[in-house]
């Protein structure tokens, strides 16, 4: 397991590792916006999809996303995926030192 940066970090890493569905989906959405020729897009709309996909359309089980897990999803991606650099949009992650 990587090492959490902060709390955050922490949480999404646990909700990740247990939920590697998600992820897999996110990838799914994107590549399907890539495709149909955006630039960008937001990593929260692809987030609502994910949501959307496994409640509405497959009836199944339906993830508790939290939205402090997006940007981490956009930097994963991007991580995976440099050749759609800046696909969405990121602002700087700001490191906080510990009190």
């Amino acid at each position: 397991m990587l090492k959490a940066a902060n709390d955050n970090h922490k949480k999404w890493l646990e909700f990740h590792e247990e939920n590697p569905a998600v992820y897999d989906l996110i990838k799914h959405f994107a590549m399907i916006a890539i495709k149909s020729g955006r630039e960008h897009y937001g990593i929260n709309s692809v987030i609502e999809r994910v949501r959307w996909h496994t409640t509405v359309e497959t009836g199944g089980a339906s993830y508790k996303i939290n939205n402090n897990h997006a940007p981490f999803y956009a930097r994963l991606f991007e991580a995976e995926h440099p050749e759609h650099a800046g696909f969405f949009r990121q602002r700087r992650q700001h490191e906080r030192s510990a009190a």
